[in-house]
C-alpha cells in the first residue's frame, strides 16, 4: 500500500499548467409535475439554479480543490458569461487564470435542466462557437502558456473541441514540454489521437478510445490492445482509459495494463468525473505517484464527484476518507495539530453538553501504566484530550538521550487508543497554556502527584472543573524501561 500522507503533503507545493477550452456551467433544477398543453414536453418548475466554471475550468476547479496550484490558459469572450467566469475565478486562492479575451466570440455556455425529483436531465442548452480560435488569438495563447510552463510541474491539455487547443497550439506545447523534462496528461475530444503526438499519456473514454482505433473495447483485453493501438498512433508513453462504472484502465505502449474497479457509492450527477480522474492522475503523478497510486486515487477521487449535484470537485479530505482505511482515519482525525482545529472539537463536545477531561505527559513508551491512567481518565469524562510533549519539550525535560520516539510516532500510538478522544502536542516544559484554552472539566493526572503538583490545577477548579488523581500501577515507568534496556536487563 502506498503512503498517502507523503503524497498529501507533497500536493500543496506542486503547480499543474492547465490549458483548455473553458466554459460556463448553469443547472436550472426543479420538480417535474405535469406536461406543456403547448407541446409534449414536460414543465420544469425551477426551485433554484446554480453556476459554476466548466469544460477546462472544471478540470482547473479539480486540481485546486485536491490542493494544488493551478495555472490556467483558456480564452473567453466579452459578456456576461466571461464576468462570470472571471468573478468565479478571482475566488479561487489556487488557481492563477491566465485569460485571453477573444471579442468575436462568445464564452462557451453550457445550460442544463435537471429534475431533482428523478435527478435526470431534461435538456441541456449550449451557447458555443466551437471553430479555431483566430490566429492572433492563438498566438497570445501559445505565448501565455509557454511563459507558464518553466513554473510548472506536469502540463494537462483538457480539449472540449472549442478551439483553444488548435493542432499548432498542442504541437508546440507538447515539444516544449518535453524539452524541460515535463509530462504532458492529454484529455482528448479529437478522435485522431495522432494529433496529440508526442504526449506522456492521453485519457480517452471508452466510446472515444474505440472511435479512434476503430476496434472493440468491452473486454480487459480488448481495451489494452485498443490502447496499445492507441499509443502507437500518437507516439504515447500510455493510455488512460476512463471506463465509468467499471473504474479505469492505465496501458503502457508495450502493453503493461493496470485496471481498477471503480470505487461503490452514491450516484447522484456523472457530469464531470471525467475531469476530476484526470485532474487527480495528474496532480498525483506531480506529487511522486507512480501511474497505479496516481490511478487509484483518481477513481477514489470520481466516486466522490458522482455522488453530489452539478459538476463537483473532489477536496483532499474527501479523497482521503475515500482511500484510506477506516482505522488510519480514525487516527488521522484524533491528532489535533491545528490549535483550531482543537477549539472546533472542544466547542462541539461542550454545545453537546460533553463532559471534556485532559491528562498529559511525554508518554514515550507506552506501558500498562499510562494505559491505566488514560483509561481510569476517560472513565471519569465523556471525551478525553490526552497532551503530549513535543520532542524538543521532551528533550529539555528528559534529557538529550529523549525521546527515543518523535512526537508524531508518540501521537499516533496515543491515537489509536480507544478511550483517546483527542491528541494535542505542546512545545512548553508544562501544558499549562493549553488547560487555560481548553478548560476542561476534568483534570487527571497519576496518583504520585499531589493535587498541588498537578499544573493548571487553579485554572480548572476556578472554572468549576475537578483535578482527579487515579492510582498508578507500580513497577512502571519510562525511565526504568529505557535503562533496563540499555544495560540490558
Amino acid at each position: 500500500m502506498f503512503d498517502f500522507n507523503v503524497l498529501a503533503r507533497a500536493i500543496p507545493h506542486q503547480t499543474v499548467l492547465c490549458i483548455g477550452d473553458l466554459m460556463l456551467d448553469e443547472f436550472v433544477y426543479g420538480d417535474v409535475s405535469r406536461i406543456s398543453p403547448e407541446a409534449p414536453a414536460p414543465v420544469l418548475a425551477v426551485n433554484r439554479t446554480e453556476t459554476m466554471i466548466g469544460g477546462a475550468g472544471n478540470m482547473a476547479r479539480n486540481i485546486a480543490s485536491i490542493g494544488a496550484r493551478c495555472l490556467f490558459v483558456a480564452t473567453v469572450g466579452r459578456d456576461d458569461a466571461a464576468h462570470i467566469i472571471a468573478t468565479k475565478l478571482g475566488h479561487e486562492p489556487r488557481i492563477e487564470a491566465r485569460l485571453v479575451v477573444d471579442p468575436t466570440r462568445p464564452t462557451t455556455r453550457k445550460v442544463r435542466f435537471v429534475s431533482e425529483h428523478f435527478s435526470t436531465h431534461l435538456l441541456r442548452a449550449d451557447w458555443e462557437f466551437a471553430k479555431p480560435v483566430a490566429v492572433d488569438i492563438e498566438q497570445q495563447l501559445i505565448d501565455k502558456a509557454l511563459e507558464a510552463l518553466p513554473q510548472a510541474d506536469i502540463v494537462v491539455l483538457s480539449d472540449y473541441a472549442k478551439g483553444v487547443l488548435t493542432e499548432r497550439m498542442i504541437g508546440e506545447v507538447i515539444d516544449a514540454a518535453k524539452r524541460a523534462g515535463k509530462s504532458v496528461i492529454v484529455d482528448p475530444k479529437n478522435p485522431d489521437l495522432r494529433g496529440y503526438r508526442g504526449a506522456t499519456i492521453i485519457t480517452p473514454n471508452r466510446k472515444e478510445l474505440a472511435e479512434s482505433t476503430r476496434m472493440h473495447v468491452t473486454t480487459d483485453a480488448e481495451i489494452v490492445e485498443a490502447a496499445r493501438e492507441a499509443a502507437r498512433l500518437a507516439e504515447c508513453e500510455g493510455i488512460l482509459v476512463k471506463r465509468s462504472e467499471q473504474g479505469a484502465s492505465i496501458v503502457s505502449a508495450e502493453g503493461f495494463a493496470i485496471h481498477v474497479p471503480a470505487l461503490a457509492g452514491p450516484v447522484r450527477d456523472v457530469s464531470g468525473p471525467g475531469d476530476t480522474v484526470v485532474a487527480t492522475f495528474a496532480v498525483m503523478l506531480a506529487a511522486g505517484a507512480d501511474w497505479e497510486d496516481a490511478l487509484r486515487c483518481a477513481t477514489a477521487a470520481a466516486s466522490v464527484v458522482i455522488g453530489k449535484l452539478g459538476t463537483a470537485t473532489a477536496s483532499l479530505a474527501e479523497l482521503r476518507a475515500r482511500v484510506l482505511p477506516h482505522a488510519s482515519l480514525v487516527i488521522e482525525e484524533k491528532i489535533a495539530l491545528d490549535p483550531d482545529r482543537l477549539d472546533e472539537r472542544v466547542k462541539d463536545w461542550r454545545r453537546h453538553g460533553l463532559r471534556v477531561g485532559f491528562t498529559n505527559g511525554c508518554f514515550d513508551i507506552l506501558h500498562p501504566g499510562h494505559v491505566k491512567v488514560i483509561t481510569d481518565a476517560r472513565a471519569a469524562c465523556d471525551r478525553l484530550i490526552v497532551a503530549i510533549n513535543s520532542d524538543a519539550s521532551t528533550k529539555r525535560l528528559k534529557g538529550e538521550d529523549r525521546p527515543l520516539q518523535n512526537e508524531r510516532a508518540r501521537a499516533e500510538v496515543l491515537a489509536a487508543l480507544e478511550a483517546v478522544d483527542l491528541v494535542v502536542i505542546f512545545n512548553e516544559d508544562t501544558p499549562l497554556r493549553l488547560i487555560e484554552r481548553i478548560k476542561p472539566s476534568v483534570l487527571v493526572k497519576g496518583g504520585d502527584y499531589t493535587r498541588e503538583q498537578v499544573v493548571g490545577h487553579e485554572v480548572v477548579e476556578a472554572a468549576g472543573g475537578e483535578v482527579l488523581l487515579v492510582p498508578t500501577l507500580r513497577g512502571f515507568s519510562t525511565t526504568s524501561l529505557v535503562t533496563r534496556a540499555r544495560e540490558g536487563g
